[in-house]
């Protein structure tokens, strides 16, 4: 069978944060992060600000909403801070995109490129359980820092080596109660998923 919607890694994580400065510095402190680059107020961006952490082959991106209407607050309101999209890279953001609601996924936002002296970024989104959103970012022909509108910020809060933290294992997405099935097949549906292992109430328990 074809893979109709390769994906090559775990581009990076976006967690929607109350304040990405400090949320920043924990994770700097805390995990070892270290802060790369910036968009906010002073790159030209006046509703977000968003620092990218680095480790290993790991980024997340935390962002935080400059005024308490849009969507971000609202959201970091109702969930608190977490990973509001799973950000993948793919050869070709557009298809993913096309593809993955030609097969019955919501989407969330249509194919963007966005260009500057660095080349071409483009990236789209669907929709996931709950709130969460899947971005698949298509970065083969853009040479900047990360995407357009970031500059370097070089940091790392107090801690000169990383935690050991080298890779992003997996993601948990916790579905609504008697919903598992139906986001199982959601995944291999659109996605092209396929199940790899299954636990239940026999093997798990809190």
């Amino acid at each position: 069978m074809s893979d109709f919607c390769p994906i090559r890694s775990i581009d990076h994580l976006e967690l929607y944060v109350g304040n990405a400065k400090q949320a920043a510095a924990y994770y700097a402190s805390a995990f070892g992060f270290t802060q790369k680059a910036y968009r906010g107020l002073e790159t030209g961006y006046r509703d977000t600000a968003s620092y990218l952490m680095e480790q290993g082959d790991i980024r997340l991106m935390l962002t935080t909403a400059l005024s308490g209407g849009h969507p971000i607050a609202k959201h970091v309101r109702k969930h608190g801070d977490g990973v509001a999209k799973i950000a993948l890279n793919v050869p070709d953001a557009r298809a993913a995109f096309h593809e993955t609601v030609r097969r019955g996924a919501k989407p969330a936002m249509r194919p963007a490129e966005e260009r500057n002296e660095h080349g071409s970024f483009v990236h789209s989104s669907i929709h996931a359980y709950g709130d969460t959103l899947i971005q698949f970012i298509e970065r083969d022909d853009y040479a900047g820092l990360f995407a357009p509108g970031f500059q370097p910020r070089e940091g790392h809060g107090g801690r000169t080596i990383g935690a050991g933290l080298t890779a992003i294992d997996h993601v948990v997405g916790n579905v609504e109660l008697g919903g598992m099935d139906h986001w199982v097949q959601f995944f291999t549906d659109t996605m092209g998923f396929s199940q790899l292992v299954h636990f239940d109430d026999k093997a798990i328990s809190t």
